[in-house]
């Protein structure tokens, strides 16, 4: 990834973000959408890789005319390809958007500070306590791994959320950057609060990558 240099060269230049998806890219969309209105000023997207060949994610790249490509994901391998592409590209900050696969540490450690995920769920400050304490007060677990939002459910706590966090080797427990409560509603569906939970979502992604150089990451 790029850096800057002593005389802070790469301050004039913008910020180049890579996006990595799994799926529909509808976060993708977001950033996308951000960029091309005039929200995300000084950002560009420079790369989209994709995990799966036929996500749609990856048309909607094509068709904002952005750098996009399929890497399959093999043991061992994908990771020091994903890592050159990153550099090719000198993408600045690497966001997970829909991303189903555990980056490593090795990996981590090449790029530290430099990756963020979506996770649809609240994660505590640190990202490592077990339990969350909402905005009213209420103390809920904390959701990590898959199937978060049915796992709210489940557990029938009254609210859920949205979380950007920085990427660290344990899953779902960097520090957080920004986050939302999501009222779970009576008769809510997995589809149903996912539904809303994006909406949230694609303001969060946005939000994240405006304070991450605003912090002084850069």
């Amino acid at each position: 990834m790029a850096s800057n240099d002593a005389n802070g060269a790469s301050d004039s230049r913008r910020l180049r973000l890579g996006v990595l998806i799994s799926g529909s890219g509808s976060n993708l969309q977001a950033l996308i959408d951000a960029s091309e209105s005039g929200h995300l000023p000084g950002v560009e997207i420079a790369l989209v890789v994709s995990n799966v060949a036929g996500a749609q994610g990856l048309q909607r790249a094509l068709k904002h005319k952005l750098p996009a490509m399929y890497l399959p994901w093999r043991h061992g391998q994908s990771e020091e390809q994903l890592a050159d592409l990153l550099r090719l590209f000198q993408v600045d900050l690497l966001v997970l958007a829909g991303w189903m696969r555990i980056l490593s540490a090795s990996f981590l450690a090449q790029f530290p500070r430099r990756v963020i995920n979506l996770h649809p769920a609240l994660l505590p400050d640190d990202g490592t306590e077990t339990t969350y304490t909402t905005s009213s007060g209420t103390h809920i677990p904390v959701f990590r791994g898959l199937h978060v939002v049915q796992q709210a459910l489940d557990a029938g706590v009254p609210v859920t959320g949205s979380t950007v966090h920085y990427v660290t080797p344990e899953v779902d427990a960097g520090p957080v950057i920004c986050r939302q409560e999501v009222a779970i509603e009576p008769g809510d569906s997995e589809e149903t609060l996912h539904e809303r939970l994006k909406v949230v979502e694609h303001r969060l992604i946005v939000e994240a990558v405006k304070k991450v150089p605003e912090r002084g990451i850069f």
